[in-house]
């Protein structure tokens, strides 16, 4: 994004954003794909109507809610982060591999017989953490000097081709083809509330590495001279933020799968909101993750009802025109 000011106050932005978080999370638990209606949705939210319905309402469309609000969270704060760390705004969790190493190590282990969450979990982060790693390794990351169009094209490849070993996977183990299919497509229904214990504490610890380099990223903006100047050291603030960004990456897919483009869709609303500054974008990118997530699994369920569709196949649909207009832009900008 361009260096201008930010364009709202960050104080009006949050709160306008935490209460539509709060609006959609309602919204979340009276809409489904089914043929409970709002008005037996309402009732059982608050305690009453039939058991089945208040079964629907707290023990499906509760949890689901609550992780839709933690994979936003998670998402939005990874994809600021990594933009801010290799000054691209093309950089995001799935375009630039992550996910997909993320995703693959799961499936690699689902393969091999691990059947824990914890270690489900565990995998994911180190899946995430060397897929971004060996991505930013090819193009030979050094700072300003990144291409973003190579980044992408090299996350592009590397994503390539863990899904076509993920496919080939999926054919020969028909067993366990179903469980494998989640972790390529993504989705946040179905999941096991028990999930949520390790969401929770993934997410914190991922937010307080990233968080801690806030100031340094923002310095990084102004130049690798400027920050070295101001005290800070460029290469391990990078380390310390992809680090970061792993831990939450790889729990948010741990727990929901590869949601791809929403990455790129949060930080990118985050800053034409507040403006480019790391410091400002962050917070608020915390806030718009879950309104895009709830939105996306909203929209899920009723887009073919009684069916779902994917909750990445709606981040898809929206994150897909928010990368063309990026591209498009007369000046691609540096961060």
């Amino acid at each position: 994004m361009s260096g201008k000011s930010a364009r709202i106050p960050s104080g009006v932005a949050a709160t306008a954003c935490a209460a539509l978080v709060g609006i959609l999370m309602f919204g979340s638990m009276l809409l489904g794909a089914g043929n409970l209606g709002i008005a037996d949705s309402l009732q059982a939210l608050l305690g009453h109507g039939t058991e089945e319905h208040i079964f629907i309402v707290h023990e499906l469309r509760g949890p689901r809610t609550l992780l839709a609000v933690l994979v936003g969270v998670a998402l939005g704060a990874a994809g600021t982060v990594m933009q801010a760390a290799t000054r691209n705004p093309l950089a995001e969790p799935g375009l630039l591999g992550v996910s997909a190493g993320s995703s693959f190590a799961v499936v690699i282990a689902i393969h091999l017989g691990a059947d824990t969450v914890g270690m489900h979990f565990g995998v994911a982060i180190l899946g995430a953490l060397v897929g971004c790693m060996l991505v930013l390794l090819t193009t030979q990351l050094r700072g300003a000097g990144t291409d973003p169009v190579r980044l992408v094209l090299a996350g592009a490849a590397f994503s390539s081709i863990l899904v076509a070993v993920t496919t080939l996977i999926l054919l020969h183990d028909q067993r366990t083809a179903d469980e494998i299919r989640f972790w390529v497509i993504g989705a946040l229904g179905g999941r096991p509330a028990d999930n949520l214990q390790w969401v929770i504490p993934g997410i914190l610890i991922g937010l307080a590495m990233v968080g801690v380099t806030a100031g340094a990223l923002a310095a990084l903006s102004l130049g690798e001279k400027v920050a070295m100047g101001l005290g800070h050291r460029p290469a391990h603030t990078r380390i310390l933020a992809m680090a970061g960004v792993a831990v939450l990456v790889g729990t948010a897919t741990a727990a929901a799968g590869p949601i791809v483009f929403a990455g790129l869709i949060v930080p990118y609303f985050a800053r034409r909101l507040v403006g480019p500054d790391v410091r400002r974008a962050l917070p608020i990118a915390m806030l718009v993750g879950p309104v895009v997530l709830l939105i996306s699994d909203i929209l899920s369920r009723l887009a073919v009802r009684p069916y779902e569709l994917p909750i990445g196949v709606v981040t898809a649909c929206i994150g897909a025109p928010v990368l063309i207009a990026v591209v498009r832009s007369q000046r691609l900008p540096r961060l």
